[in-house]
């Protein structure tokens, strides 16, 4: 037996013409049993998301300022929707609580977490689902890590009394009682977490796409949609800037194997993009899955005679790092050359302490701090049985007259990433994009 859960995103839930679409979505089909709202997102360009309001108030009210006029205008957005769709509901009782608690600083994530909550509150009315505050079903720990097999067994047990339910998205709720978000984006790790405590056999995140872009459109004029793509590709090209999915919201389905299907929202009828362990068989072959980037990298790169052969170099260089508190992205190194990419913004006031770290700890012959990177990574499944992928990337970037400043693969052999100048970076991925287009 079918069972789906489904997650509508910010832009899918912006207004009640919105909300419209997402009941004709859910009512389609009976297997759609659990739904996970985001709070409203911008209903145009120059709108503002409620979570961003609701940070904005909070930080008035946090000071002591009057928050009196923008705490109405998130009022006003929710008494909108409702009165547009019809629903018999008030949620007078719970804006007065938010007001009181924002009053007496009852914490950021508190205040973010409302959009989700009141969203929730709106649609579970309007389609007639049971409300299920997520604060009772998903937990943290006292260190604020997420505790996945803690909500997954009362999760799990909570999802069983309920044949329908709307979970807002973003929060839980710590072992004190108080409210804990996950990052920007979480709601679709709730989607996710949702999915595997009630066992589904498909998570269905709708957004305003209709799938997952080989590339970012901000840059490639019209990029394809994937049709298939596998956690460990979704996981490296989310890491490398690709926004579709939070990167997180992988894990709590890869454990049951559960696939997850990108859908459009304003074009339900679309295919979208099916996120799975493993492609079938019968999936179009594709030389390469997707290509992402981000700029702003450092690499620092240490050079030092023999250093293959000086036991435990590596470690004490990376102890170097983490003693200032700098996470590393990359290690592509050499026989006597050790180079480890760093973002730029984490060596912020901490370069020459570094370089005195790393001096002291293994006495280089030579240590140097390059800026300006932009790191591009080329990911695919079928590079594996695919001759030639990397001399088609290096020719296009050739031919483009694009410097290649470091280049990298990881072991597993899916992707391959390359580091080229900050100015270079649209056009080499460009180049890389259209290189790969037949």
């Amino acid at each position: 037996m079918e069972l789906k859960v489904v997650k509508f995103g910010g832009s899918s839930l912006a207004d009640a013409n919105q909300f419209k679409k997402v009941r004709d979505i859910i009512f389609a089909d009976k297997s759609r049993q659990f739904v996970v709202p985001s709070a409203p997102g911008k209903r145009f360009s120059a709108d503002t998301k409620v979570t961003d309001m609701l940070y904005q108030c909070y930080d008035l009210a946090s000071k002591g300022e009057n928050f009196d006029v923008l705490f109405d205008q998130i009022k006003e957005r929710y008494n909108t929707i409702i009165s547009d769709l019809g629903v018999d509901l008030s949620l007078e009782e719970d804006f007065n609580a938010i007001k009181i608690a924002f009053s007496h600083k009852a914490g950021r994530d508190y205040a973010a977490s409302r959009g989700e909550f009141l969203n929730g509150k709106i649609l579970a009315k309007y389609i007639g689902y049971d409300f299920i505050d997520a604060a009772n079903v998903i937990y943290f720990k006292y260190d604020g890590s997420f505790d996945a097999e803690l909500t997954n067994e009362i999760l799990a047990t909570v999802l069983k009394s309920h044949t329908h339910a709307v979970i807002p998205g973003f929060y839980g709720s710590m072992p004190n009682d108080t409210i804990k978000t996950f990052s920007r984006g979480g709601s679709d790790i709730t989607g996710s977490i949702v999915a595997r405590a009630a066992g589904a056999t498909l998570y269905e995140n709708w957004t305003d796409v209709s799938g997952f872009l080989m590339a970012d459109p901000r840059i490639i004029k019209a990029p394809k949609t994937i049709e298939y793509i596998t956690y460990r590709e979704l996981r490296e090209l989310s890491y490398m800037g690709a926004t579709v999915l939070h990167e997180d919201a992988v894990f709590p389905v890869r454990i049951m194997g559960i696939p997850i299907n990108i859908k459009n929202t304003n074009a339900p009828e679309d295919k979208g993009t099916m996120i799975v362990s493993e492609a079938p068989a019968d999936a179009t072959p594709t030389r390469i899955t997707g290509i992402a980037g981000k700029k702003n990298f450092s690499v620092v790169r240490i050079e030092k005679d023999m250093m293959n052969q000086e036991l435990g170099f590596g470690r004490r260089v990376l102890e170097a790092f983490e003693k200032n508190g700098i996470s590393f992205e990359h290690l592509p190194s050499g026989i006597d050359t050790m180079s480890v990419v760093v973002a730029e913004s984490a060596l912020t006031d901490k370069r020459d302490h570094l370089i005195s770290e790393i001096t002291k700890s293994v006495e280089p012959d030579h240590i140097t701090i390059e800026d300006g990177y932009a790191l591009i990574a080329v990911v695919g499944r079928g590079m594996i049985r695919s001759k030639g992928t990397a001399s088609r990337i290096f020719s296009a970037l050739y031919k483009s007259g694009i410097n290649v400043r470091m280049i990298d693969q990881g072991s597993s052999e899916i992707n391959i990433i390359i580091g080229v100048d900050n100015e270079a970076f649209e056009d080499a991925m460009n180049a890389i994009y259209n290189a790969f287009l037949d």
